[in-house]
């Protein structure tokens, strides 16, 4: 698609919480959050002429490759949040982009995600074919507090459970979303954790995929202020995901 007549660097979209959404506290779910973000990150890519379907034409599309996020405070069933986005940096196969979120002018949320051009067909990463030089880059502006962090795998770390991938933990990409590694995480957590929303930031590492049927183990390590869970197939991490707690 053409560049949109009304593209801007720094993008904003709001979007209304539904019940789908909700864990039954009626606060929104720390997955359907991610989802939020991603969505708004594509649409700006969209107005921007380098969406997933501008860049299919080159066999290209964006993955994700790592994601913290920082929260003060989670929206509920039917507020009406506002995500905004800009672009860190943007280099040939790599992109920096912040997200933050809000609710009636008040942030609630910043996120730092690092993108990843691949190609769908050759399965690596790969120069962005289509033009960017009309995206403004915004280095200085952050979204979180603090940037990506190195997660530290525990030797002593803990089989929880394992499973095989299914067709509904697959995408567009044909590999396992990252909010489904997320899941996973989260349902081995204690609930009353998650409802009383405890965790105050979480940093997720994607660092190969997932495909149909694919056996994977997830790992935990439980720390005072941190729980680290680390998914492996065939001994060999996947991803790595750190919640931090209050």
């Amino acid at each position: 698609m053409p560049i949109s007549s009304d593209f801007n660097s720094i993008f904003s979209k709001d979007w209304e919480i539904n019940f789908t959404q909700c864990t039954p506290n009626g606060y929104l779910k720390y997955s359907d959050m991610c989802n939020i973000l991603q969505l708004t990150a594509a649409a700006h890519s969209e107005v921007g002429g380098i969406s997933f379907m501008d860049m299919q034409e080159f066999d290209q599309a964006w993955v994700l490759s790592r994601m913290r996020i920082e929260i003060s405070a989670l929206p509920k069933w039917k507020d009406v949040v506002t995500v905004k986005t800009w672009i860190n940096s943007l280099e040939n196969s790599r992109s920096v982009r912040a997200l933050e979120i809000y609710v009636n002018g008040v942030k609630i949320a910043g996120s730092e995600t690092f993108w990843v051009v691949f190609n769908t067909e050759q399965r690596r990463p790969q120069a962005l074919a289509l033009p960017y030089d009309h995206f403004e880059i915004y280095p200085e502006k952050l979204a979180t507090g603090k940037t990506f962090s190195k997660i530290n795998l525990n030797d002593e770390r803990e089989m929880v459970f394992e499973r095989n991938i299914v067709l509904s933990d697959l995408d567009i990409v044909n590999h396992v979303n990252n909010v489904k590694y997320l899941e996973w995480c989260l349902d081995l957590i204690d609930a009353e954790a998650i409802l009383e929303q405890k965790i105050t930031s979480f940093e997720m590492n994607f660092l190969k995929e997932l495909s149909l049927k694919d056996h994977v183990i997830i790992h935990e390590s439980v720390g005072e202020t941190a729980t680290i869970f680390n998914i492996t197939k065939d001994d060999k991490t996947i991803f790595a995901l750190q919640l931090n707690w209050k």
